[in-house]
């Protein structure tokens, strides 16, 4: 489910009831086709995931400003010295101070830097890790992608959108567990998969460029590890939030967030 935080004030929802019982096959081709290492794929549908019922979600606005009685205490993420950039940090900080992560796992997806980071629900990083992407540069998706055949999408459209997103872990076809971002886009982060054999997946996630990191179809990859170790655990049970970043704008225009202190010195009246 991706929720548009634009401007800030908008709630996540959860999935309608009555919701249609079978995904677009395409898909859930697009994963299975990656993971046999072919060009393109078809496929029966599969269950869609329990995704958005248990998520809350606090308003991405700021807090009250000059006049509040006291000044709150800052909630900021903790990075166990773990280099990031400064709209991750941004971002990290944000979610948690503002609760729009509603008390809830949530993990941040660095495009520029292709690197990924999962929180726990009270701020501290559980790990990070580099991560696969979409070949295409942009931070929305194509409309109507989820309905296309593998050999359809054209190289420019296979796009991993930015936006904030209510997670949950399901299964594939195979029974492989995945983490579903956004199903009716067919954008899940899973295992890193073995795809066409000149793609070198997994020796694009061990090289010291971020240059290559831009190969798949949209889903994001991560180290098997890093999946089963962090992800997984993170994810199970209620699910988490997922905050893709853009790479043609900035998270403050897409999410409404703040800088933490900053606001939080305006409210108070001694400043």
């Amino acid at each position: 489910m991706r929720i548009h935080l634009h401007p800030a004030t908008a709630q996540a929802q959860p999935a309608a009831p009555g919701r249609a019982a079978r995904a677009p096959a395409a898909g859930l081709a697009i994963l299975l086709a990656l993971q046999a290492g072919v060009a393109a794929a078809t496929g029966p549908a599969m269950q869609p995931p329990h995704v958005g019922a248990a998520a809350p979600h606090a308003t991405g606005t700021a807090a009250p400003r000059a006049g509040a009685a006291a000044a709150r205490p800052v909630r900021m993420a903790e990075f166990q010295q773990q280099p990031a950039s400064a709209e991750v940090r941004h971002v990290a900080h944000w979610s948690l101070d503002s609760g729009d992560s509603g008390g809830l796992p949530y993990m941040i997806i660095d495009k520029v830097n292709a690197r990924v980071f999962v929180f726990h629900a009270d701020g501290r990083l559980q790990g990070a890790e580099p991560g696969l992407l979409g070949m295409g540069v942009g931070d929305v998706a194509v409309e109507g992608l989820g309905a296309l055949r593998l050999a359809a999408i054209r190289p420019q459209d296979r796009i991993t959108p930015a936006g904030r997103f209510v997670a949950s872990l399901d299964r594939d076809l195979k029974g492989q567990e995945i983490m579903w971002i956004d199903y009716d886009d067919a954008l899940a982060l899973h295992r890193v998969v073995k795809g066409q054999p000149s793609e070198r997946r997994a020796e694009r996630l061990q090289s010291a460029t971020v240059a290559d990191n831009r190969i798949s179809y949209g889903c994001i990859n991560v180290p098997v590890r890093f999946y089963e170790d962090v992800v997984s655990p993170a994810f199970r049970g209620a699910g988490g939030i997922v905050y893709i970043l853009p790479e043609t704008g900035t998270a403050r225009d897409l999410f409404g967030s703040y800088d933490v202190g900053l606001a939080q010195q305006e409210d108070d009246p001694s400043h």
